[in-house]
């Protein structure tokens, strides 16, 4: 079971107040160290650069590892905002889904008792920690885009600090369709999003990424975001996350994410402080806290986050074995990622040059 492809994945500029920048100045001065020791890195062939088809276009696929030809009609954030309208957005459901649609939201906090019980169980599961709804922060959104005839609510996704100021991350499996979008902080039923909404231009993923095996460990995404209707970078409007190696197997992260609305009625942003370990017998990560239903695929594992700027060092997303967590009754409780090493390095140097 994928938990996400299409499930566990402002026409008007209106005044807002930025978030604090303080700790995303802190993360640009991070980030631009890495950039540097990677900018002679090189990605293998089998890195596949795509751009979203435009709402008109009829373009071929590309070959792995060329871009596709630029569309006759750019896909614009001027037309992303057009197009997703509060009633789109409203309505998004996944194509189809193999997780069955709960009946009510996910429960309230409740103190976690993993110490009464064995580690990895899913009686663990059960007793341990649940995600709490909350208003979301900016820098983490959800994408919408056209699958055939269905609109989804497809993947969660979040910035990324870039050169350019323009990269967002979510899961390998979450595949933009067409009129692919970015709404950052997104409000179920608003009229205008408090960030916008962003047209996602090209996306940056391994072919051999896959959900089974050793194609899990590449379960990661880039996409670049088109400007807003000012000339405004999405980094610019909503803050950015640091990208970072996965420092080990224990980490305590924070874990953001938009469940989608047939799975989560509330449709509203999760968020829950845990701590990760390694699923057994790969070289993944786990992570017990229920909510992340499905449209969480992509959802950021950030590791000191601040509440101050809302930002935090991006280890890992939800992705990888099985789309992201296992199959049956504790799907939503536990969740993996992949691991963040040489591979998601390069994959951002070449993604961070567009």
């Amino acid at each position: 079971m994928e938990r996400d492809t299409t499930e566990r994945g402002a026409t008007t500029r209106v005044h807002r107040a930025r978030p604090t920048r303080k700790r995303w100045i802190r993360a640009a001065t991070a980030v631009a160290g890495v950039t540097v020791c990677l900018a002679t890195a090189t990605v293998g062939h089998a890195v596949n650069e795509a751009r979203s088809p435009a709402p008109s276009t009829g373009n071929p696929s590309p070959a792995p590892g060329k871009p596709s030809p630029a569309p006759d009609d750019p896909w614009t954030s001027r037309d992303a905002a057009a197009y997703w309208t509060a009633d789109r957005m409203a309505a998004a459901a996944p194509a189809g889904s193999d997780t069955p649609a709960r009946p009510t939201a996910p429960t309230p906090p409740t103190a976690t008792t993993r110490s009464a019980v064995p580690k990895g169980t899913a009686a663990a599961a059960r007793a341990g920690r649940t995600a709490r709804h909350f208003n979301g922060v900016p820098s983490v959104g959800v994408l919408f885009s056209v699958d055939g005839d269905a609109k989804a609510h497809h993947c969660t996704a979040s910035v990324v600090h870039s050169p350019h100021g323009n990269l967002i991350l979510t899961a390998g499996h979450c595949n933009p369709g067409t009129r692919a979008a970015f709404v950052p902080q997104y409000r179920s039923g608003s009229a205008t999003q408090p960030y916008g909404v962003w047209a996602i231009e090209r996306t940056f993923a391994y072919p051999g990424r896959g959900t089974t095996g050793a194609r899990a460990d590449l379960d990661f995404a880039f996409a670049t975001v088109a400007p807003g209707e000012d000339g405004d970078t999405i980094e610019e409007v909503t803050g950015g996350n640091t990208l970072s190696p996965t420092p080990g197997y224990t980490n305590d992260v924070t874990v953001i994410g938009y469940p989608n609305v047939r799975n989560d009625p509330e449709d509203r942003a999760v968020r829950c402080a845990t701590r990760t370990g390694r699923l057994s017998g790969t070289r993944e990560l786990r992570m017990e806290c229920g909510g992340f239903y499905g449209g969480t695929s992509g959802s950021p594992w950030l590791s000191d986050f601040d509440e101050e700027s809302r930002t935090g060092r991006i280890i890992g997303v939800i992705g990888g074995l099985n789309g992201g967590g296992p199959k049956g009754p504790d799907a939503d409780r536990i969740s993996y990622s992949p691991y963040f090493g040489s591979k998601v390095l390069n994959l951002y140097a070449r993604a961070a040059q567009k």
